[in-house]
Order: structure tokens, then C-alpha cells, then sequence
């Protein structure tokens, strides 16, 4: 019987280990973790755990040489303009094998690559359509970090012949991630008047592309993964509190806004942009699942 391809998973988080059971059939799968009880758990679930941190370049060694496909989708650190923990993944997988090295990861020709980047490096377009021929123009630090992810990931992909595709998700949300926390505490939204445009995709969907992407992604190509209806961000917090039946936020001004909300919800609200996913739907044949939020909450009923 052949041997099932590697794979590695550096950051399997909620949507990536809705993806595993798919990968795991096609994929001898090894997961970066942090801890002795995050692999305990991966190893019941069939995946082969490697203990390392990306915060700590020492414990990165196992990864020297490493030809596997990969899986990234470790957040950036939520300081500086740069991401560090990308340049170090990257920086280890380079690193030549040690002689007579007895890691199980053996070398492999140059395999796919997948990267989960956000759609905030396109920065604010005042509600206008985006593809992805608009080039990054992040407005935020954090979004800075993830374009320098991806900028980081490009070099590599030309450098080592790697086929990469960088996925681009907007508000991710399933049920059991919702705002409802927010809207409990009675934040207020923007009235729509002065809203902004904002996009979502939900976790199953987001988890079946990146399986395709795999497969199916083009060299170096970048991917919208958006539903196919843009939503303004008040009438979203509207539908969640409908869904969970709580009293629907109170609408203010902006004006207003910028004395009662947080500066870190008041950068996304700066952010207004409608998405198109003609190249998630045309290259990688993605079927959502739920093309938009409405047909999620609908499902609840």
C-alpha cells in the first residue's frame, strides 16, 4: 500500500481541525502544538503531534528540511508590523536536515502550500467592490503584519519552487462564534445610514477551501474567501441577535461612536469593503455551503 503524502498543520485551530477528518484520509498529518495535553488530544484524533513553538526558535529543529505540504495559519503576534513567528516557521523548514537525522518528516519535492491570511490587508475602500487584482493597502497594524505574512510566503514560494495559495477570510463565524458576548453588553452599532459594508464566511466553508486550495489552487495566487452576500455591519449584529434572541443593538452616530466604542472596534468600522469570490467559485470550485448569513441563521430553525 503507498504511503500517504505529509502534510504539516502549523495552527490548527477551530477552522483547520474542521478540515482534518478530510485531510487525514489523503495525509499522513503532522500538527505543530505548544503543549503536552494539545498533543495528547491531536494523537487520539490520528495526527502525528510535534511540540514546538514558533515563539521559540530552539524548539523548531524537527522541522529542518521539511519538503511536506503545509497548512499555515498561525496568527501574527499582536505587536509590531512585521510577523515574526512566519519568518521563523520559515526560516526552520529551510534549514537543511542534519545528517543521519531520524525525523520522521522526511525530505519531499516541492508540495503545495496554503496560507489563511484576513481580508483587512485590502484597508478600507469606502464600501466600494474589491477582487483580488487590489493590491494590499492595510491601514492597521495588525493588518500590516498579515501582509508581511504573505509578502514573507510569496518570497519562499519563488525561492523553493513551492506552489502557495493565500486565503483571504473575512469575519469568520459558526455556531458557537458569534457576537452574541457584545450584544449582551449592549454595545451600540452604527445607524445605516453611516455604516460600513462588511463580508463573512462561515467556518465549514472557510475549512472545505483550504482542503481544495490544496489540490487546486494556482501558484501564487491569492483567493477572496467571502460568502456571496456583503452585509452592513449593524444589519449583521442585527440577524445574530435575532438568531440568539436577544434585544437588537442600539443604532448611534459615528460621530458618537468614536466617544462610546473601543479603539479596537472602532479601526474595523473604519474598514468598508464588498468582496467577490468569482476565483474561489471559478479555480478552486468551491460549493459554499451557505452563501450568506441568512441562509446559516434560517438552517437554526
Amino acid at each position: 500500500m503507498r504511503a500517504k503524502p505529509r502534510l504539516l498543520i502549523a495552527g490548527c485551530g477551530d477552522v483547520v481541525s474542521r478540515a482534518l477528518p478530510w485531510l487525514l484520509q489523503r495525509f499522513r498529518v503532522y500538527v505543530l502544538c505548544r503543549r503536552a495535553d494539545q498533543a495528547d488530544h491531536l494523537r487520539a484524533m490520528g495526527v502525528v503531534p510535534i511540540l514546538a513553538d514558533l515563539d521559540q526558535p530552539a524548539t523548531l529543529s524537527r522541522l529542518a528540511g521539511l519538503r511536506a505540504t503545509l497548512i499555515h495559519s498561525v496568527p501574527p503576534a499582536t505587536h509590531g508590523e512585521t510577523d515574526l513567528r512566519t519568518r521563523k516557521l520559515l526560516s526552520a523548514i529551510q534549514k537543511p536536515a542534519p545528517r543521519n537525522s531520524k525525523s520522521t518528516i522526511l525530505a519531499q519535492p516541492p508540495r503545495p502550500a496554503v496560507y489563511i491570511s484576513t481580508t483587512g490587508v485590502y484597508g478600507n475602500a469606502d464600501g466600494h467592490w474589491l477582487d483580488e487584482s487590489r493590491g494590499a493597502r492595510p491601514d492597521s497594524a495588525r493588518a500590516r503584519r498579515r501582509a508581511d505574512a504573505e509578502q514573507q510566503l510569496r518570497s519562499w514560494a519563488r525561492r523553493t519552487g513551492r506552489p502557495l495559495a493565500i486565503l483571504r477570510a473575512p469575519g469568520i463565524y459558526a455556531e458557537g462564534r458569534l457576537p452574541t458576548a457584545r450584544i449582551e453588553r449592549g454595545e451600540p452599532v452604527i445607524r445605516r445610514e453611516e455604516d460600513s459594508w462588511s463580508n463573512h464566511i462561515h467556518a465549514d466553508d472557510l475549512a472545505h477551501a483550504v482542503c481544495l486550495a490544496l489540490f487546486r489552487g494556482r501558484p501564487l495566487r491569492t483567493y477572496n474567501v467571502v460568502d456571496d452576500a456583503p452585509s452592513r455591519m449593524g444589519d449583521w449584529f442585527d440577524e445574530v441577535a435575532d438568531a440568539s434572541k436577544l434585544p437588537r443593538p442600539a443604532r448611534i452616530t459615528r460621530e458618537e461612536a468614536q466617544l462610546q466604542l473601543s479603539p479596537a472596534i472602532l479601526s474595523y468600522l473604519g474598514e468598508s469593503r464588498r468582496l467577490r469570490n468569482l476565483r474561489l467559485k471559478q479555480e478552486l470550485r468551491v460549493h459554499l455551503r451557505w452563501p450568506t448569513t441568512s441562509s446559516f441563521f434560517a438552517s437554526l430553525f
